[in-house]
């Protein structure tokens, strides 16, 4: 990656707001179980960020995947999880297939004021009965007219109690699992939708809901691009979706170690520092490193996926590694800083806590470990029984 005078601006942006208007509040809204959305989206729509590779026709800079990386790479200096995935949501994971297929009629109307922050989004694929199975997902559309009805409950929807528009996954037809799904931009405030609380070990500042909808009536102007096109446009959008949560968990990794160093040089036992054992100091190395790889292969994808590439792979392998990699940090870590480490104010503990969820969310490493064998050519076929 070769980044310009222009990345360098928008890190420095990034870094002085995640200063002054995400992390000296950070405490509180742990504490909370919620943040401000609509008050912060507004103020990072007004300095630009929520739309930084989105058309300049709806709000957006026009930037390419570049500025993106920038962008989730430095929202990694917030002092918690919860934020930087809500963030996440609104600009690479409800939005992409609306900004690269919705008709310029609906990205007006939605995919505007998602870039200018006033309005807050959320992506409803998961559900009750399965999350990365999402060929297997129960929510339907049917047709009436000229518009959808859909019933159906959607789980743990980042954003999803204070949203005021979904991006949804339903079955538009009886078809092959694999051509019967499209996305539709559903409002919020429609008639038929309730919202439900989900409390978590982690991320607690995150807004996280479960969705019922019943009969509840949309346009099928809402839909994004082609009917039965929606498991395809979502496969797309998981991608950009992993490669944010790789970028932007580096920077929170590094910080975990470099407290970790600072922690263990100054605390003493049996009459030195903690650093000064080599089981110690040789693992944090280890650590960093694999931290450097990880950049790495995220920054790799991210070229890839700027010159058309099919990324797939690489971006299945980010997101495995860093699920993992976020456990081992922050795990080893924690076992370093002791009793301290066990304490729930403390800023390992919260890795450990909002760090377990990357494993899980955005496809668990199974899946991705599935994915990286059906392209290696290594996946058993499945028997028909």
């Amino acid at each position: 990656m070769q980044f310009t005078t222009e990345h360098n601006q928008l890190r420095d942006t990034i870094a002085k707001f995640v200063a002054t208007e995400i992390n000296p509040h950070v405490e509180e809204w742990e504490k909370a179980e919620e943040f401000p959305s609509h008050e912060l989206f507004k103020k990072m729509g007004d300095l630009g960020l929520l739309g930084l590779r989105w058309p300049e026709k709806f709000g957006g800079a026009g930037l390419d995947f570049s500025y993106g990386l920038v962008f989730a790479e430095e929202l990694g200096l917030v002092n918690c999880g919860g934020v930087p995935m809500a963030i996440g949501v609104q600009t690479d994971m409800a939005t992409p297939a609306l900004a690269n297929f919705g008709s310029d009629e609906l990205r007006a109307e939605f995919l505007a004021p998602a870039i200018s922050g006033d309005a807050v989004v959320c992506l409803g694929v998961s559900e009750p009965g399965g999350g990365s199975d999402v060929a297997a997902l129960k929510t339907t559309a049917k047709s009436d007219g000229d518009d959808y009805v859909i019933t159906g409950t959607k789980m743990w929807i980042t954003n999803g109690m204070k949203a005021d528009w979904c991006c949804l996954l339903a079955n538009t037809s009886d078809g092959p699992a694999h051509g019967n799904k499209s996305l539709i931009i559903v409002p919020m405030n429609s008639k038929g939708i309730t919202r439900q609380k989900i409390h978590k070990i982690g991320m607690h500042c995150s807004d996280t809901a479960q969705l019922f909808f019943d009969e509840v009536r949309v346009p099928k102007r809402n839909r994004i691009g082609d009917e039965g096109a929606g498991f395809l446009y979502q496969m797309l959008q998981f991608q950009e979706e992993r490669l944010f949560g790789a970028a932007s968990s580096l920077k929170s990794l590094d910080r975990a170690i470099d407290l970790t160093i600072e922690y263990t040089r100054d605390r003493k036992a049996f009459g030195h520092s903690v650093l000064d054992n080599q089981v110690v100091h040789f693992r944090l190395a280890e650590l960093r490193t694999e931290v450097e790889a990880l950049r790495a292969l995220t920054y790799r994808a991210v070229a890839d996926f700027m010159e058309g590439k099919d990324v797939t792979r690489l971006a299945s392998m980010a997101k495995l590694k860093c699920g993992r990699l976020t456990r081992e940090v922050s795990d080893t870590c924690l076992q370093y800083w002791g009793g301290m480490g066990y304490t729930s104010d403390n800023p390992i503990a919260r890795s450990f806590r909002d760090g377990r969820l990357i494993s899980i969310g955005g496809g668990t490493d199974e899946i991705m470990l599935g994915i990286i064998c059906k392209l290696e050519g290594t996946l058993p076929k499945r028997r028909k029984d």
